[in-house]
């Protein structure tokens, strides 16, 4: 989906600095106060859009939501999402998701999504996908102790690479598909390119992982 340069985009998302957030480093530790609650808190990286994030926040008012995205040109069309739905349990991160711990203390998320992740295809660029093990190690740790990761693409050979990193790092698989839709899972929350991909006849594949500390 291409993405158009909007010039007002940061304007616009700084008059909601209660709902986006520029230095979330300074929330380190402290996001239950950000919410003023103690509820737990779900980890979006990569929201796009936000269709996502912002439909389970709706189906799902005692959770606390968090999208990371480094696009400001997609995270304002989150934030109107969530404008439009008046959502009060999500907060919009504009931060790269490589340096997530500089972000989250430890054991501080309940569940983290991986929707439709960059899949790096040249093996040399392996360490920059986020189902790499060196990314999942720092899951584990800012993960809670029955802490859970959900992970979509559309892409059979990360898939496919990102099971046996998730074995590597010493995560519980609970379940893998190559084939989501075929379930007819009632509980699944599609994205904006989950959309357009079952829409071409392509398949989701999809794993849930449990932290196992």
């Amino acid at each position: 989906m291409r993405i158009r340069h909007k010039p007002n985009a940061v304007p616009e998302m700084q008059k909601h600095g209660d709902i986006v957030l520029f230095n979330p480093e300074k929330n380190k530790g402290k996001w239950k106060e950000v919410f003023g609650r103690s509820n737990p808190i779900h980890l979006e990286l990569g929201m796009g859009r936000g269709k996502f994030l912002t439909a389970h926040a709706e189906n799902n008012p005692d959770i606390n939501y968090i999208g990371m995205e480094k696009k400001n040109e997609v995270i304002i069309v989150a934030l109107r999402k969530v404008l439009e739905k008046e959502l009060k349990n999500i907060r919009l991160v504009s931060f790269n998701a490589v340096y997530i711990d500089s972000v989250f203390e430890e054991g501080e998320i309940n569940t983290l999504y991986l929707n439709f992740s960059d899949p790096w295809p040249k093996d040399r660029h392996a360490k920059r996908r986020l189902t790499h093990k060196g990314f999942l190690e720092k899951y584990k740790l800012l993960l809670t102790k029955d802490g859970h990761i959900e992970f979509k693409t559309d892409n059979r050979p990360l898939f496919d690479f990102s099971v046996e990193e998730f074995k590597s790092a010493g995560l519980e698989l609970e379940a893998v598909t190559y084939d989501l839709h075929s379930l007819q899972d009632p509980h699944n929350i599609t994205t904006e390119y989950e959309e357009k991909f079952s829409q071409m006849g392509i398949s989701i594949n999809r794993l849930i992982a449990r932290v196992n500390k």
